[in-house]
């Protein structure tokens, strides 16, 4: 039986002890510098709470490590965890700056131990759906795409965790935090980005974060398709996220369901399975999918497939982005 630790007890860390519960592992302890917290979810899990991450892993000497805690401890907790010989299930994103990601990178590539990070959105059924018709050839090639996440945050949601709204922390905003998923989609189905065009802003809440809550991009992918994005928090909801691909032959359209219109007029309609993460219902049903994934292949020779190379690439793009705009103090880092 494996033995996991999870680091960082807030509100992403429910859809890991979620998944781990319908997993042959044990759970043998948590880390947070927050001792509410830490309590909070040693009582409920039942096991050892530590306030120093280290102690856990000297201690504890788990074979995977779950890294939930803010985007600037991401790469210095994983490459440590790396270094002592133990897996890493990373949250989102790789790292909170470029430099700490390429050191990431590197670490992994040293490393017998396995890394993933959490695009758990892969895993959905409508997304596999796509990028396997895309990979079949049959709808021809990919002309372009769009995608749009519109998303409601207040200044309540930032002052509950101020980490959220900086550079120094987050390492971005909205970009980093919420849309980097519907990045990593729009580049694994299209195509690796080959050039961004765009701009961040901040448009409904300037009085709560220093980051950017609005940012729209156009892109050029490997192979010659283009697309383009927009993103806000300063929508009246969480809308669902919406992608879509225009091929020679079809439009396929995905809002939850995928729909697939082809120049004929026949519509083919693919349901997202149905699910609950344990998590908020817009971080989608699929975070177990990909900790069952992780675990069922730790024992393989090949790295995990979301590993630190894959999710470098969305940090690119949104970097890339940052880079454009006057509006990070640290620009590209």
């Amino acid at each position: 039986m494996k033995r996991a630790a999870v680091i960082g007890c807030g509100d992403v860390s429910s859809v890991h002890f979620g998944a781990l519960k319908g997993l042959d592992v044990e759970l043998v302890g948590v880390s947070d510098t927050d001792d509410g917290r830490l309590r909070a979810a040693a009582d409920a899990h039942g096991v050892p709470g530590y306030a120093d991450y280290r102690e856990l892993l000297e201690v504890q000497r788990p074979n995977v490590v779950h890294i939930c805690t803010p985007h600037d401890q991401h790469a210095a907790m994983a490459i440590e965890a790396l270094e002592r010989g133990i897996n890493v299930i990373v949250e989102k994103p790789l790292a909170h700056t470029l430099e700490e990601g390429r050191k990431l990178v590197e670490a992994a590539r040293r490393s017998d131990a396995k890394l993933g990070v959490c695009f758990q959105n892969r895993y959905n059924a409508t997304s596999r759906a796509l990028r396997s018709l895309l990979d079949g050839g049959t709808l021809g090639a990919v002309r372009g795409a769009s995608a749009t996440v519109m998303w409601h945050r207040t200044a309540e949601y930032y002052r509950d965790r101020p980490w959220r709204g900086t550079w120094a922390e987050g390492g971005g905003g909205l970009m980093m935090n919420q849309a980097i998923h519907t990045v990593d989609l729009l580049q694994w189905l299209v195509g690796e980005v080959e050039s961004v065009s765009g701009s961040v802003s901040n448009r409904s809440l300037g009085g709560a974060i220093e980051v950017e809550d609005t940012a729209e991009f156009a892109a050029t992918h490997a192979g010659g398709a283009a697309s383009v994005f927009y993103a806000t928090l300063a929508n009246a909801e969480n809308a669902p996220v919406t992608l879509d691909v225009v091929t020679e032959t079809a439009s396929l359209s995905l809002r939850g369901d995928l729909t697939i219109t082809h120049a004929d007029g026949r519509v083919e309609v693919i349901r997202e399975a149905a699910g609950d993460s344990g998590g908020r219902d817009y971080w989608g049903a699929s975070h177990g999918l990909l900790i069952a994934d992780f675990y069922a292949n730790l024992d393989g020779p090949e790295p995990f497939w979301i590993d630190a190379f894959e999710a470098e690439k969305s940090l690119r793009i949104v970097k890339d982005l940052y880079s454009q705009s006057s509006f990070d103090p640290a620009l590209t880092s």
